[in-house]
């Protein structure tokens, strides 16, 4: 006859056995969902920041088909370029949350260099919004059968909206050649912009490496 505390621990065994199969099981699936990033990230113009970025993705579970990898990688681009266009917007304000490499010691930038930086925000919100358009489109193919005429159209809208994006941060980049700008002001919003330029060219790459009959 078992003893009445064995018979009580059993259950609790049989618990611990299975959280350790599951960890065991999620342990053996990381690695393959990060090779699968990895190779993915060879396609793009700067795997280090892609596989560096699709890293900070917090989706769950994370991407294993270049569908969920490229909706991550637009999720992970709209989320830079709206901190990017939240650091521009202190600089058009106060400029009491900029200390470094301001126009001026108040932190604002002076009146001539307003306009480029007022400019550049303008373009990095439109950014946003084509990012967050594209991420919510790829999102939709999903529930469409690949090769089928609407997957290839929302795969063309993605594709559309992601470059509109990529374009914004170009000619955001472009408007900081002003010399109304003072170095400092335009390296801090270059260094913030160029970062969000490069993580949306990635996404555009894996966006593309989406057949539309895959």
């Amino acid at each position: 006859m078992a003893r009445p505390g064995s018979v009580a621990a059993a259950p609790l065994l049989l618990l611990l056995a299975a959280v350790a199969a599951a960890l065991l099981a999620a342990a053996a699936a990381s690695p393959a969902a990060s090779d699968f990033v990895r190779k993915s990230c060879r396609a793009t113009q700067y795997p280090s920041v892609c596989e560096q970025s699709l890293a900070s993705y917090g989706g769950s579970p994370p991407p294993r088909s270049p569908r969920e990898l490229a909706r991550a990688a637009l999720s992970v681009s709209a989320d830079r370029a709206s901190a990017a266009s939240a650091y521009v917007g202190r600089l058009c304000g106060s400029g009491s949350g900029h200390k470094k490499g301001a126009a001026r010691k108040g932190g604002a930038p002076s009146s001539s260099a307003a306009g480029p930086v007022r400019d550049c925000l303008e373009n990095l919100a439109d950014s946003v919004g084509h990012l967050r358009d594209a991420a919510q489109e790829m999102g939709d193919a999903g529930t469409s059968r690949a090769g089928t005429p609407e997957f290839k159209w929302h795969l063309s809208n993605v594709q559309t909206w992601c470059s509109a994006a990529l374009t914004d941060e170009n000619s955001c980049l472009d408007g900081l050649s002003s010399r109304a700008i003072d170095a400092g002001t335009r390296a801090a919003i270059r260094g913030k912009v160029v970062e969000v330029a490069q993580v949306t060219s990635n996404a555009l790459a894996l966006v593309n490496k989406v057949e539309p009959g895959y």
